[in-house]
């Protein structure tokens, strides 16, 4: 029997802003100083050692595909499928559309389902467990991972266990509470009978559609019609728009964990930490005598128990306690740390605000590498563009900018109406407006171009491509 990992990385991550942004969300940020992985690497490479588990399949935003690619190339996992999802719709569509996959090549398969975005200290008691809920599995139990709750956290829904199944150390599950407020959560953990829902499933693929069959057959057709009209594209599955966007927006565990008679949970120990708010983050840094827990250039004076992030400058915590202050280039966050699982709430003010920060660092990626804003101003911008090895930036125009272009590392190759040309270091040429044109790195080093831009807009939105090698046309990616 193969066993197949499923790694979930839809989420936007927007409770650890401004660090993380819906372009460039948590699971793909070095959180931690010295972290040789992401937290999306770090969950591909997790069972992807033991010959026992197939290659992952995992499951993403449509945005984020290129970021997927360079993360599992940097830690060397080959996934098995890459499925595309045109948009959010929670993770009752994505494990049905993972198990509908996986289904047609092995449907008596199981199943593991991982969010990317979790900390797991642990990897050899992880998956120790997992091929012990595995057995359990096998019996035709969709089973869940339960953690022991160590406080009584309102942040996680709690799952209550019922009898014990013989012969295997599960439980089957009697019921859940979902985010408990703290006097609700304190009588939960006091009974001895609940844990926390880590998000990790280990489902017998057969069992798990006939369920949603069963409970969500309105779930399961848009899945079907979703998958069944999948199209492969550079390596990539991209779901079918229309039917994957009826389906309904719902979570797996509303969708069929809390409905159906057939769950089981297996108690697991082993460092887990879903990095839910700045507050949790600061749990896994290091503290100096203060209990301050630093990352990045800082000075501190009579400063306790607070959590500095610094990014790219000095900063300096003068008689302050119990902050959170993350800065970043274009963003500074200072919280109380008993006020930091509200941060979703200033992004979303954000949005409706039509700012981008909500979205976009100042260095944004591209298939192609990525972009940096140095300055902006009144009909003016300059940026950095970084161009990696092989990278070819697509054939474009603009109908409002004009750009100049100066190479400071590397050699590039410029496209520039029916012309083309190397363009050396120390070297400059100038874009009018409306004039197509693309940048490509020939070289076997990084490229880096110092771009002005000077015109009425100049909206990442203003643009036009004829051709291009990762099949953006109509996006603006």
């Amino acid at each position: 029997m193969t066993i197949y990992s499923v790694v979930l990385s839809g989420g936007s991550g927007t409770r650890l802003w401004p660090l993380s942004r819906s372009m460039w969300p948590k699971q793909f940020v070095h959180l931690i100083k010295n972290q040789e992985y992401t937290l999306f690497q770090s969950a591909v490479l997790r069972l992807d050692q033991d010959p026992a588990f197939a290659a992952p399949t995992i499951v993403c935003n449509n945005n984020h595909r290129f970021i997927i690619i360079d993360q599992l190339e940097e830690c060397g996992v080959q996934a098995g499928k890459i499925i595309l999802e045109p948009c959010g719709r929670n993770t009752g569509p994505a494990v049905t559309t993972a198990a509908l996959a996986l289904a047609e090549e092995d449907p008596d398969g199981v199943m593991i389902v991982m969010p990317s975005d979790h900390i797991v200290a642990d990897e050899n008691a992880f998956i120790d467990a997992v091929k012990m809920a595995i057995d359990v599995a096998q019996t035709g139990q969709l089973t869940l991972f339960g953690i022991t709750p160590t406080e009584p956290d309102t942040g996680y829904g709690y799952i209550r266990r019922g009898d014990a199944i013989e012969g295997t150390q599960a439980f089957r599950v009697k019921s859940f509470f979902e985010k408990p407020d703290a006097s609700k959560a304190k009588v939960l953990i006091e009974s001895g009978e609940h844990y926390w829902n880590s998000g990790i499933f280990i489902l017998p693929i057969k069992e798990y559609l006939a369920e949603v069959e069963r409970l969500q057959p309105e779930l399961l057709y848009a899945c079907e019609s979703s998958w069944q009209g999948a199209r492969e594209d550079l390596g990539f599955l991209r779901l079918q728009e229309s039917a994957f966007s009826a389906a309904p927006d719902i979570s797996i565990d509303v969708a069929i964990l809390e409905k159906t008679s057939n769950a089981a949970v297996v108690p697991f120990v082993a460092g887990w930490n879903d990095v839910g708010s700045w507050s949790t983050v600061s749990e896994l840094i290091d503290k100096d005598d203060n209990g301050n827990s630093i990352l990045g250039e800082a000075i501190v004076h009579n400063t306790a128990n607070c959590l500095i992030h610094a990014q790219r400058r000095l900063v300096v915590g003068l008689g302050v306690e119990d902050l959170v202050i993350i800065d970043t280039p274009d963003a500074l966050l200072v919280s109380a740390k008993d006020e930091a699982q509200n941060v979703p709430k200033i992004v979303e003010g954000l949005r409706e605000q039509g700012r981008s920060e909500s979205e976009l660092h100042v260095r944004n990626f591209r298939p192609w590498g990525f972009f940096e804003s140095l300055n902006i101003g009144p009909h003016f911008q300059v940026k950095k563009l970084h161009i990696k090895p092989g990278g070819i930036v697509s054939l474009q125009r603009h109908q409002h900018r004009n750009e100049h272009w100066v190479v400071v590392v590397g050699t590039a190759q410029i496209t520039h109406g029916d012309k083309q040309f190397l363009l050396n270091e120390n070297e400059s040429t100038y874009i009018p407006a409306t004039d197509w044109h693309r940048i490509g790195n020939p070289g076997s080093a990084p490229l880096e171009i110092i771009e002005i831009q000077t015109g009425t807009y100049l909206g990442e939105d203003d643009i036009e491509r004829a051709d291009d090698i990762y099949d953006r046309l109509t996006e603006n990616l």
